[in-house]
């Protein structure tokens, strides 16, 4: 069957439904801690370190199970795989049901990130060999999905809250991933293990140099991330804001990441040098960490709309670039988990680092510096993101190169 042809298969339009309603599970579970966190810190007695390791341990646990997933693709496919992502999601935030410890919460982020980091690790490469011709659009639907979710968590959560308790509140995000199971169940088809043939490249490509550039600017794009999602929210309640008013801060900060996540590859898919629209993502993440650092109090909602639409766009942009790194969609998706894999065990560091240096400051300025720092050093990393050197840096033979380049340039926006 012609590939063109494959995009337009009815069962595609099932599987984009699953992404669409995966995506939206994977960021509340993160999102909603930072505009309850006076609440869970004082019915837990928990200080700032251990309300960092809500989105740490998640984080870095999202890393190690992202790299694994290639491995556990050999054994079995991806309807079990993506089948235990959301059955581990479901059990993580359920889990927060009436939560009485801190150990308890810290557990159910735990389960969540592996829930999240088996997704990451399956649908990168299943949406490169299902929409081949579509990449930029169905992994920019991903990712803003992913980021409207997290609007949701920050916004819908404090307001249930305030006539729920807290832990209720957050263990009713369990319900939309029931949603997904039943989607996947019901109308889903997806290969069987035996027919996913599975490369033994990992090593290979992890001794690639462009590997860990590509594994540092992700790893500086979702620092970002982790640092806003954890103490934006902190941030503003110290100056006085409520829960509900800093949880729309966060709110206001994921729907600029939602729009940005579909609208910055869709531009860039006009042609396959992607950095002018990853230059600009990191602009905006400048400009909205540098205000919130030099003028918090100014514009907040336009800091956080900045820092969302830089983060959102970057996040989605950097998914693209290494898929296009290799023609081949399998090994494309292992150097993308691989990319996910070390650049999420990186991210983790960016909470606990700016609980660190707030320890040392007595200010969150100090987060939003330290972010800035990543920024510069990923503006100089970016520069050598150029299309056209993809085949040398990875290595591929000439015939391959050859077909890669073709066919990027002919594939339709």
């Amino acid at each position: 069957m012609n590939q063109r042809n494959t995009d337009q298969h009815p069962g595609h339009t099932a599987l984009l439904v699953l992404v669409i309603l995966i995506g939206l599970n994977l960021r509340p579970f993160l999102t909603a801690i930072g505009p309850l966190s006076r609440d869970i810190a004082d019915a837990l007695a928990l200080g700032m370190d251990t309300l960092a390791w809500l989105t740490l341990l998640p984080l870095w646990l999202i890393g190690v199970g992202v790299l694994i997933t290639p491995g556990l693709r050999r054994l079995t496919g991806p309807r079990q795989l993506l089948g235990a992502a959301l059955l581990l999601l479901g059990m993580g935030n359920a889990m927060r049901f009436d939560a009485q410890s801190g150990a308890l919460l810290i557990a159910s982020a735990a389960l969540c990130g592996l829930g999240s980091a088996l997704v990451q690790g399956v649908l990168p490469g299943l949406i490169k060999q299902t929409f081949t011709h579509k990449v930029p659009l169905v992994m920019g639907i991903f990712s803003a999905c992913m980021m409207g979710g997290g609007a949701l968590g920050a916004s819908l959560t404090p307001q249930l809250a305030a006539s729920l308790d807290w832990s209720r509140a957050l263990a009713l995000w369990s319900l939309p991933v029931l949603l997904a199971m039943v989607w996947l169940i019901w109308r889903v088809r997806l290969p069987s293990a035996a027919a996913v043939a599975i490369p033994h490249g990992e090593q290979r490509l992890i001794a690639l140099p462009r590997s860990w550039l590509l594994i540092g600017c992700f790893g500086i794009i979702n620092s970002g991330y982790g640092i806003v999602v954890a103490w934006l929210a902190p941030a503003y309640m110290a100056q006085g804001w409520s829960p509900a008013q800093a949880g729309e801060l966060v709110a206001w900060l994921a729907l600029a990441q939602t729009a940005s996540g579909l609208g910055l590859p869709l531009l860039a898919a006009r042609n396959t040098d992607r950095r002018p629209w990853m230059g600009l993502a990191i602009a905006m993440q400048l400009a909205g960490f540098g205000g919130l650092w030099l003028a918090p109090a100014s514009a907040p909602i336009l800091w956080c709309m900045l820092c969302g639409a830089g983060l959102g766009g970057s996040f989605s942009l950097i998914m693209v670039i290494a898929l296009d790194h290799l023609p081949d969609p399998r090994r494309a998706g292992t150097l993308s988990a691989l990319m996910q894999g070390f650049g999420f065990m990186l991210a983790a560091t960016g909470p606990w680092v700016a609980a660190r240096l707030y320890h040392l400051s007595g200010d969150f300025a100090a987060a939003w510096q330290w972010q800035l720092g990543g920024l510069a050093l990923m503006s100089l990393l970016v520069l050598r993101l150029d299309p056209r050197g993809y085949a040398k840096v990875m290595r591929l033979p000439a015939p391959a190169a050859m077909g890669s380049s073709t066919a990027q340039r002919n594939t339709p926006a």
